[in-house]
């Protein structure tokens, strides 16, 4: 007789119905897995031996084997201790045969029979429902299993003796809750920056509307204190949001006691890091910083530091808010929708812009041109906002505290983002959330400008060579700054602050 148990494969964030199969039969003694496991699969039957004995069980001395089905699907990960142990269990009469039918079970077993926590329980949760299933898993994952939905039976049990109790009903698991991460420690501010009027005006646009912002400024000027506080303006995620930013946390094995957050990712990864780190892969394909900051703010500290073929990797994704990661034998696409936040020197040095520095390696022209030349035009014409953050000066540290903090600008930008999502509810476009994320069609009926905005959007155009791309950025832009004002048109006023942001990135593509 063969025992059934349902598990899941992982592709993505899509979590695949598996069928581990078990068949004690006559035979030599033997214990094989097949079915495409991996390594640590592989490994699964020592670890399933030993927590058994732990448990005061032994296999019995006959031909065990184990089948993954479908057998052409790469199977990968520890999570396949659990669903092969309950499996035996059923097979020598340890726990009922029907109990286990009907459950998606994943989880590690230690050496002792404890069940240890293990990454994607969420997707894996979310599928079992789909599939009209209950969920076995660990204990320390019972809280995250439960977002899945109130309705999904969940058994979260922290060892093999547990579960065998609660299937005989000497000991009964009470259904684990969700739970919400407090976030502890001393929160950011906007008002803790003094000066930087025009940086913070920027931030602000960059918030309500999504878009892309690149800073540049001598060392010191602020420039990541600005985006360390850009999450404390931008507003909670929505349910929606929330379940696409948990997934993608949990197959990456970030989600902390099961315990989920609302609030907004925030990636900054070192400028050495790989393009696999970054856009995600490896021998696992795992997500990368860029999937790990979906729906949230990726910010790259010295930008020109990082090598040009990992920037060059993010243009696909800042396009289309995805990325497809593509192996010999499996494609998996990752969900990769941010705002991109990047901060970098005018020069080496950083001081080109000084009053009265001259730059030992030449004109300081040529120097910052040959510095800011690391960067591709095609990644900075993704870029909605160039601003310059000039260095602050001690009249300026000496200044009281400003008087408006997140708080109130966060309130304005919760306010935008409204006025967003209700448009694009009535057009019907269900999938765009913010003025960034709206196609060209689209834009030229929600950003149509009055003459006067329409004659200056032109002369600018011809002036700075607009792109087709930059152009359309400017338009959401201004459909930002229309939308902070409550402007129902955009204006000759909105396009020319919006055109005085890509006014930087002209002089950066004429002194390259």
């Amino acid at each position: 007789m063969v025992q059934r148990i349902g598990t899941v494969a992982f592709e993505g964030i899509e979590a695949r119905a598996v069928d581990v199969q078990v068949q004690v039969a006559p035979g030599l003694p033997a214990f094989n897995i097949v079915g495409l496991p991996d390594k640590a699969v592989s490994e699964a039957k020592e670890r399933v031996r030993a927590a058994l004995v732990a448990s005061g069980l032994a296999l019995p001395a006959r031909r065990i084997t184990v089948n993954l089905a479908p057998a052409d699907l790469p199977k990968e990960g520890s999570h396949y201790d659990l669903p092969i142990a309950l499996g035996l269990m059923a097979a020598i009469g340890a726990v009922p045969q029907d109990a286990v039918a009907g459950y998606t079970v994943l989880g590690e077993l230690g050496l002792d029979g404890s069940i240890a926590p293990v990454a994607g329980v969420l997707p894996a949760a979310i599928g079992a429902n789909a599939r009209g299933q209950g969920l076995i898993c660990p204990s320390a994952c019972g809280a995250e299993a439960a977002w899945a939905s109130p309705e999904i039976e969940i058994v979260a049990a922290q060892s093999l003796i547990q579960l065998a109790n609660h299937f005989k009903g000497t000991q009964v698991l009470s259904r684990p809750q969700p739970k919400i991460r407090e976030v502890g420690g001393a929160l950011l501010d906007l008002a803790d920056i003094k000066g930087q009027e025009s940086a913070k005006r920027a931030l602000e646009v960059a918030a309500a509307g999504g878009h892309n912002l690149l800073m540049v400024g001598p060392p010191g000027s602020g420039k990541s204190m600005l985006a360390a506080r850009l999450p404390t303006i931008l507003p909670p995620l929505s349910p929606t949001e929330l379940l696409e930013v948990s997934m993608i946390s949990s197959v990456a094995g970030e989600i902390e006691g099961g315990a989920l957050t609302n609030k907004r990712p925030f990636r900054a990864p070192h400028h050495s890091a790989s393009m696999p780190a970054l856009v995600g892969g490896g021998l696992r394909a795992r997500p990368g910083e860029i999937s790990l900051a979906h729906n949230g703010v990726l910010f790259l500290d010295e930008l020109p530091e990082f090598t040009p073929q990992v920037l060059d990797s993010l243009r696909q994704p800042l396009e289309t808010g995805e990325v497809a990661i593509a192996r010999a034998n499996h494609r998996i696409t990752y969900p990769a929708r941010f705002m991109l936040v990047a901060a970098m020197n005018p020069c080496r040095c950083g001081r080109a812009n000084d009053p009265g520095f001259a730059c030992r390696r030449g004109p300081n022209i040529r120097c910052a041109a040959e510095y800011q030349n690391r960067l591709s035009g095609p990644l900075l014409d993704r870029i909605d906002l160039h601003i310059e953050v000039p260095a602050v000066t001690a009249a300026d540290l000496i200044l009281p505290p400003p008087s408006e903090g997140s708080r109130e600008v966060a309130a304005r930008v919760a306010r935008a983002r409204d006025i967003q999502a209700e448009r694009y509810a009535a057009l019907g476009l269900d999938d765009v959330r913010t003025n960034a994320q709206a196609n060209g069609s689209t834009l030229e009926e929600i950003a149509r400008a009055d003459k006067a905005g329409l004659a200056l959007l032109r002369d600018a155009a011809e002036q700075m060579h607009l792109s087709a791309r930059g152009y359309h950025r400017v338009l959401r832009v201004a459909r930002t700054l229309a939308d902070l004002d409550g402007a129902a048109q955009v204006g000759r006023v909105h396009l020319a602050e919006a055109l005085s942001y890509r006014a930087l990135s002209d002089e950066m593509r004429r002194a390259a």
